[in-house]
């Protein structure tokens, strides 16, 4: 084994962080390209310092002509490694990238449950971090969007023993390109990650490009710095968001209401955080800025003020000191 200096970075995040527990056990996530293909190797490598049990899964959704290919790849390399692979092969193909990642997760879910692995691990880096920060910001998301992609999430509400683990994050996609270069490792290219009507390919390599060039180019750490930062204080809004949604808001038998009075002296910040929790259980779609801002407003409406409708029929109303959100 060549022992190299991101090795003994990742050895030593690994350490400071506690993602993977010694002793535990770990399904990879390979699609065959350079950083999920690094990360595998980086954990094979580690893996007789932390006494890791590893699998590999790969996911053909079946969207390329050459996917069956891709699959054998990665599953030889597997063999060539004495690590079992799980290939998965989507029975229905999927229409779009948010389907494929939906199928990708239940896959993920069935397998670590089925076979008793505690964490799911993929190759995000700190370029996926800065994209998806990108990504979020143009679709209008807040802090909650600027976070991207944290170190380690639970796999889901219904498998919350089993967690989503990204130890790359601090690699970016040149890393690992010369990671894989160097030690011979043989890379799976992805056509599709070449096709400009998906946004998030547009991004990587027009407008990254961009940005590294006029603008800052070290862009990549960069946005996935101030992802990090957004993590620490978005953790900190959603515990006093809970707080104050647990203090001001009481379900009602046809609905909920918010008590105004307690509710208007709490920040702005809050106050949209605890409205879009609530809308989040109430609507049947996501709730959107204008839906958050219309409820928000009533806090100083005067009585009998209220909203036009919400998706599904929902109609916020001062009652007053309460502001009650019924059909």
């Amino acid at each position: 084994m060549s022992w190299t200096p991101i090795h003994a970075r990742i050895h030593t995040l690994l350490k400071s962080k506690i993602l993977l527990p010694k002793g535990t056990s770990i399904l990879m996530a390979v699609s065959g390209g350079q950083d999920s293909l690094c990360m595998a190797k980086l954990l094979f490598d580690l893996r007789a310092r932390w006494g890791w049990r590893l699998a590999i899964v790969h996911c053909d959704h079946g969207w390329r002509p050459d996917s069956v290919k891709n699959a054998n790849h990665v599953f030889q390399l597997a063999q060539q490694w004495q690590v079992l692979c799980f290939v998965e092969k989507a029975q229905k193909l999927p229409t779009t990238e948010a389907a494929a990642r939906d199928w990708r997760y239940r896959v993920f879910a069935d397998l670590a449950s089925t076979h008793s692995y505690q964490h799911v691990v993929t190759g995000h880096t700190a370029t996926d971090r800065s994209e998806t920060v990108l990504y979020n910001l143009l679709r209008g998301s807040g802090a909650d969007g600027i976070q991207a992609l944290s170190w380690q999430r639970q796999l889901s509400k219904d498998h919350r023993d089993i967690w989503v683990t990204r130890p790359l994050l601090e690699l970016t996609r040149q890393e690992t390109g010369h990671f894989c270069h160097d030690l011979g490792l043989s890379i799976w290219h992805d056509s599709s990650n070449d096709d400009l009507n998906y946004r998030r390919n547009r991004i990587r390599q027009e407008l990254m490009p961009y940005l590294r060039s006029h603008f800052n180019p070290n862009v990549e750490n960069t946005l996935a710095q101030t992802a990090e930062i957004f993590m620490a204080e978005v953790a900190y809004l959603d515990a006093q968001t809970a707080q104050l949604y647990d203090e001001v808001v009481k379900p009602l038998s046809d609905g909920w209401s918010i008590h105004r009075a307690v509710f208007k002296t709490a920040p702005l910040a809050l106050q949209r955080r605890v409205v879009r929790r609530l809308l989040q259980t109430a609507l049947s779609k996501q709730p959107n800025f204008e839906h958050i801002e219309k409820l928000v407003a009533l806090v100083d409406a005067p009585n009998r003020a209220q909203t036009d409708p919400f998706p599904g029929g929902w109609i916020a109303r001062v009652e007053q000191d309460w502001i009650k959100l019924q059909i």
